[in-house]
């Protein structure tokens, strides 16, 4: 193990420009950590809002953007006894994945499954995760209903198509090109429609018969969210993941009266830490579906560290399908 390593720095909150690679010193382990050596690292989102200071996690600069990981284990605390050095796992935190090391709790590392490559581990458990969390914990999606997700062509989104397929819904699926929505189609979803569209939601009842999607799940919000709420049936429930769109929708509260709808917020994260045993379930149901291949990630662009700003840049010109990877060993 060497004394420094590499990793991709935000030094200020005005975007992927200010990432700059920088030599880190190695720091010793404290109780019940983990150290990780990445062989690649799935950008979300999230990682670009945080160069920006617009999410809901704020760090200060400087610091190492990336939420999730895939790598071979190289060092445990005296106490950790789950993994062991040389164990390939993947590893989600709420930052520091885009390095060549990385430091995380025993609680945030599982096994990489062999359905998984490290490429394809390093973008999975996000995505997966608030997939599951919102179709499954929080939608209560069942088989033959129908689930309209917005931003199909995302990471989150793609996930969303794959397990609403897995679960055996009808699956309507929104992407603004030609190109994405070959994608999308071939990720499972049954049909699929250009958010542009001035006739979407009526397009999406015509699809269900006139009564309108069962489930709407939502990581775009802006005023595709007001639209999907004209495509919604009675007694129908809106997930809400998340507002790429850069604008966070206002609901008009008479319409969701008059359509009996429920709004839903939907935090795949932050919901195991309040709820012990959510957790549980969670993390047995992921496993189970990570054993299995389900939701395998669509990966549109790979990158090598070096070129992380080129990596955050393509989430920010919203050019990914699926998934951004950056890869820091290229066996991977």
């Amino acid at each position: 193990m060497t004394a420094t390593y590499r990793a991709a720095v935000c030094t200020a909150l005005t975007g992927p420009s200010s990432i700059e690679i920088t030599e880190q010193q190695v720091a010793p382990l404290k109780s019940g950590e983990i150290r990780i050596e990445v062989h690649a690292a799935g950008l979300n989102f999230p990682d670009l809002l945080m160069t920006e200071g617009k999410y809901q996690f704020r760090p200060d600069p400087p610091f190492v953007p990336g939420l999730e990981a895939a790598g071979i284990v190289i060092e445990v605390a005296p106490d950790v006894q789950s993994v062991q050095p040389g164990d390939r796992v993947m590893a989600g935190g709420k930052g520091g994945a885009l390095a060549e090391q990385w430091i995380v709790s025993e609680a945030a590392v599982t096994p990489l499954p062999p359905a998984l490559s490290f490429r394809e581990g390093a973008c999975w458990q996000a995505a997966a995760s608030t997939a599951w969390h919102g179709l499954v914990e929080r939608g209560h999606l069942q088989p033959a209903e129908s689930v309209l997700i917005l931003g199909a062509s995302g990471g989150v989104g793609m996930a969303a198509v794959k397990m609403a397929r897995h679960i055996g819904a009808m699956v309507i699926g929104t992407g603004s090109t030609e190109a994405k929505r070959d994608i999308i189609r071939q990720a499972g979803a049954d049909h699929v429609l250009d958010p542009a569209d001035e006739e979407l939601a009526a397009k999406v009842k015509a699809l269900t018969d006139g009564k309108g999607v069962d489930v709407v799940f939502d990581p775009v919000g802006g005023d595709l969210a007001l639209t999907a709420t004209r495509a919604i049936a009675w007694n129908g429930r809106y997930l809400i993941i998340g507002f790429a769109s850069g604008t966070i929708p206002s609901f008009p509260a008479n319409h969701v009266m008059i359509k009996t709808y429920s709004l839903i917020g939907v935090r795949a994260g932050e919901s195991p830490r309040r709820d012990p045993e959510m957790a549980k379930r969670q993390s047995t149901a992921l496993a189970e579906l990570a054993a299995q291949g389900i939701m395998q990630p669509y990966i549109s662009h790979s990158f090598a560290l070096m070129d992380a700003i080129k990596a955050l840049s393509v989430l920010e010109k919203c050019e990914a399908i699926g998934r951004v990877v950056v890869e820091m060993k290229t066996s991977s």
